[in-house]
């Protein structure tokens, strides 16, 4: 969910400001984004649509009062959950992305991954980004606490604080999960790399019998 919003004014406080240019940019490229986020939560399509008209409105009504306490990005996708959250409890199913997924005996403050210091290269980027599909097919075979803190961390790049925020979980255990999930999808790629490995494997020499 990055865009002008991340370097320029936050989009809601140029909206209490009289100028609602950042926010219409806001609806329009990231409609796309919430929708997907909503439908990852295992949304209907029309409910995502109603939850994502339910953001954008909720987040034109904060605009009056609104005061900035952190990145407009993080703030947004906290409205986004509280909207899934009420959803849940609208239907009377429990949330369960506040359940503990973390084994017991980690130590959550030990469990840390180190952000690149370096920019990548292009090539670099290029392998990332087919990873990153790779990767993103894995997503539902991860708990709900973890695919959602690897969602907020990776794909749409917010802080640990940020999500700790969000998700109103202590930061440890947002770095237990993430560790945790970023291990599981090595570990469901890897597997999948070798099976398709040995497939090719096994083609090539059912070709070079036949």
């Amino acid at each position: 969910m990055n865009g002008p919003w991340d370097s320029e004014r936050d989009p809601l406080v140029a909206l209490r400001d009289g100028d609602p240019t950042l926010f219409e940019a806001f609806v329009a490229s990231q409609s796309g984004v919430l929708l997907a986020f909503f439908r990852r939560r295992g949304v209907t399509p029309n409910e995502a649509e109603d939850l994502v008209q339910e953001v954008f409105l909720k987040l034109f009504r904060h605009a009056a009062n609104y005061q900035p306490s952190g990145r407009f990005q993080a703030f947004a996708f906290r409205i986004a959950q509280n909207a899934w959250i009420d959803r849940s409890r609208r239907l009377a199913v429990r949330p369960r992305l506040l359940g503990s997924n973390i084994p017991e005996g980690e130590d959550e403050q030990d469990l840390f991954l180190q952000e690149p210091s370096t920019v990548p290269s292009p090539l670099q980027v290029a392998e990332e980004r087919e990873e990153a599909g790779r990767i993103e097919a894995h997503l539902s075979e991860l708990s709900e606490g973890q695919r959602m803190v690897f969602e907020l961390g990776v794909i749409q790049e917010l802080a640990y604080s940020e999500i700790a925020s969000i998700l109103e979980i202590p930061e440890g255990t947002v770095k237990s999960r993430m560790f945790h999930a970023v291990r599981r999808l090595r570990s469901l790629v890897e597997s999948k790399d070798s099976t398709s490995s040995e497939g090719a494997a096994g083609t090539r020499r059912a070709q070079e019998q036949g």
